[in-house]
């Protein structure tokens, strides 16, 4: 039981420092390390039904959409974000996403921009866009 343990503990601290820690992933790999001490005892039964509960549970888990915290898009004002992209009051789906993709080739890391610069281009299409679809929802 120990080395499950020591291996679960590692394992968060692995996910923990790579960012990459999602809700119940703690729960799932003390699972998973006990179902691997249970077959190295010679339970191979009960450690492969914890582990096929385990691998149904990760892929259930798996298709939830992720919300990790700290990461959510900033918001900015509908003006602002107009003004940033260089587009109109009337601006469409294409017109915002065209102009978004256009900013972000030049503002994006990989090209030799910041991150900061790529996260304001971003909120200020997923801001435009979202004004869009809540204006599309109120007037049906």
């Amino acid at each position: 039981m120990i080395f499950a343990l020591l291996i679960a503990a590692g394992a968060l601290f692995w996910a923990w420092r790579r960012g990459r820690l999602q809700t119940g992933d703690g729960l799932a790999l003390l699972v998973g390390a006990i179902a691997l001490e249970l077959a190295l005892k010679g339970r191979v039964a009960l450690a492969g039904g914890l582990a096929a509960a385990l691998g149904g549970w990760w892929l259930l888990m798996r298709r939830r959409p992720v919300r990790r915290a700290g990461k959510a898009t900033p918001r900015m004002p509908a003006e602002t974000a107009r003004t940033l992209l260089g587009v109109t009051d009337d601006a469409d789906d294409a017109a915002i996403r065209a102009a978004h993709r256009r900013l972000i080739a030049r503002v994006h890391p990989d090209s030799g921009g910041s991150p900061a610069l790529a996260a304001q281009v971003n909120a200020a299409r997923d801001t435009l866009l979202a004004e869009l679809n809540r204006d599309r929802r109120q007037a049906s």
